[in-house]
């Protein structure tokens, strides 16, 4: 499926903003610099998006389409075990981080859109997505018997969301030299041995 909101300039713009904020923080992320980044007139990059803020909606709209398109895969094929899907999420949300690493600096950045409504809403609507996924694919397992019920689904999603978030942080302040995947995979793993019968 190919997403036909964003036109291949707008695509352009989004990452070389992405670039700007990982190397050198959101503040200095200008239209300004980013329209010098790309070597365009500022009045090019506005044809584009109206303001910094359309952008950042932009990135964020782009990311969630891809991780829509990404986990919809996954979970259509039934054959996997819970416990095979939710490996292949994250293992895919790990190798999409490692692809664009500065994507991380964006959607794990809480200052980006501590004042601003409508970019808070969309990371917060992008980790509901998630959630979302998670949880029901832990309640089948559940259901199933795979999973003890000890702990109610929601609970068991949010210390795997928060531990893997802990664990891309971690590989974010190394400088990306920790290898993420297979740091992923074991906190992972150790989090579905304990909620295994």
């Amino acid at each position: 499926m190919k997403n036909n909101t964003f036109t291949d300039r707008q695509i352009e713009i989004m990452e070389a903003a992405t670039l700007r904020i990982d190397q050198y923080g959101i503040q200095e992320l200008t239209i300004k610099n980013l329209a010098a980044d790309l070597r365009l007139s500022e009045a090019a990059l506005y044809r584009h998006f109206k303001s910094k803020n359309d952008i950042m909606l932009g990135l964020l709209s782009y990311f969630i389409f891809e991780m829509k398109e990404r986990i919809t895969t996954i979970i259509s094929k039934e054959e996997n075990t819970p416990t095979e899907q939710l490996i292949q999420i994250f293992n895919s949300q790990l190798k999409t981080f490692l692809k664009k690493p500065a994507i991380v600096s964006v959607i794990f950045s809480e200052g980006i859109f501590q004042f601003n409504k409508d970019l808070s809403e969309k990371v917060s609507s992008m980790m509901e997505l998630m959630q979302t996924h998670i949880n029901t694919i832990i309640k089948k397992g559940q259901d199933e018997g795979t999973y003890s019920e000890l702990t109610g689904s929601a609970t068991i999603s949010t210390i795997i969301m928060g531990s893997m978030r802990m664990t891309v942080l971690k590989w974010k302040l190394s400088g990306h030299k920790s290898n993420l995947i297979k740091d992923g995979n074991t906190v992972l793993n150790g989090l579905l041995k304990m909620i295994e019968k």
